[in-house]
């Protein structure tokens, strides 16, 4: 179990993008055999799906945003994009200090949505390369 006073303290998980070659079956998957909504969609190719209180995002492999992750899904080409983690806080300055003792370099911070709608965040990687967000609180005032 986690503390909320450490310099992170993780919530849960926020959404998962994963790239698809083929988006209609995926849909017809999580929307007609598991009962998900689209929530939204974004010009970049992006189609989120409500998972009750978090979201899937499918991104299709020849969209803008589905073409950085490269070729069709493999074991080279991931379809994950990334995943995010909700924090039940955002204090960028802490949270840059916490990740530099780790040796783990944040990209900029930004204001992102997700499953409780915009909050700042900051994608980090694991040692395998992995893309992490780490997303604070809706409504949190965005770090510089």
């Amino acid at each position: 179990m986690s503390d909320a006073r450490a310099p992170i303290s993780i919530r849960g998980l926020d959404h998962v993008v994963l790239r698809t070659p083929a988006l209609e079956p995926m849909l017809r998957f999580y929307c007609d055999a598991l009962g998900m909504n689209v929530e939204r969609e974004l010009d970049i190719g992006l189609v989120q799906l409500r998972a009750g209180a978090h979201l899937i995002d499918l991104v299709p492999c020849e969209s803008e945003m589905g073409r950085r992750g490269g070729g069709l899904p493999a074991k080279d080409h991931p379809n994950m994009d990334h995943f995010c983690l909700r924090l039940e806080r955002f204090d960028e300055t802490e949270l840059r200090a916490h990740l530099a003792t780790q040796g783990i370099e944040a990209g900029p911070s930004a204001l992102r949505y997700g499953a409780e709608g915009n909050g700042p965040s900051l994608y980090i990687r694991d040692p395998d390369g992995n893309t992490v967000e780490l997303k604070g609180p809706p409504g949190a005032p965005e770090a510089a």
